[in-house]
């Protein structure tokens, strides 16, 4: 499993931005549920703290009739929660043909995050612990830790990540060049 998150065919931010409008040009100020549930997905999907926002601008009418909101909503619940075996459960659902892409896209997103804070936080993590913040089974993480350059001890059934190279400090750089200059 690469790091980098596959590309959606539609870019989720542009289509946000959209969204947002739509919402703003929408009749009596009030978007369907189908704008609603899309531009909270997407806000899930960034990991913006506007879906906050957004469900508490949400009529309680339109909440109540469209039960895929609350799914959405209740998958933004479990991100704040950091419960990620909550995150995965949720994510397994029929979405609608509308929302679902999006949200193929919130559960690679939590991925490639969940990979990107293990590899900054732990030295080693036992293989199911990893599994857990994947949301795939013990093998399958094991062996995109591998694909990632990390490290599995079959033995211990620890997983080593491979650190992140830390960019150069800007202000170093600077600093160097300018001394460099002067010589």
């Amino acid at each position: 499993m690469a790091t980098e998150v596959a590309q959606p065919a539609v870019n989720l931010i542009e289509m946000g931005r959209d969204l947002e409008t739509q919402e703003l040009e929408a009749p009596g100020g009030v978007a369907t549920a189908s704008i609603y549930g899309q531009l909270l997905a997407v806000y899930l999907y960034d990991n913006d703290m506007q879906c906050k926002f957004l469900w508490k601008r949400i009529p309680a009418a339109v909440k109540n009739t469209n039960s895929e909101l609350g799914h959405i909503w209740t998958v933004g619940q479990k991100m704040w929660q950091r419960d990620f075996t909550a995150i995965y459960e949720s994510l397994k659902r029929d979405w609608s043909e509308a929302v679902k892409p999006i949200m193929v896209a919130v559960g690679e997103a939590t991925r490639k995050r969940a990979f990107h804070l293990i590899s900054q936080a732990y030295s080693s993590i036992t293989a199911e612990a990893f599994a857990v913040y994947m949301g795939m089974s013990v093998s399958d993480a094991v062996q995109a830790a591998i694909s990632e350059g990390w490290q599995a001890d079959p033995q211990t059934r620890l997983v080593t990540p491979k650190r992140p190279v830390p960019p150069p400090d800007p202000k170093l750089m600077s600093e160097f060049s300018c001394k460099g200059n002067n010589v």
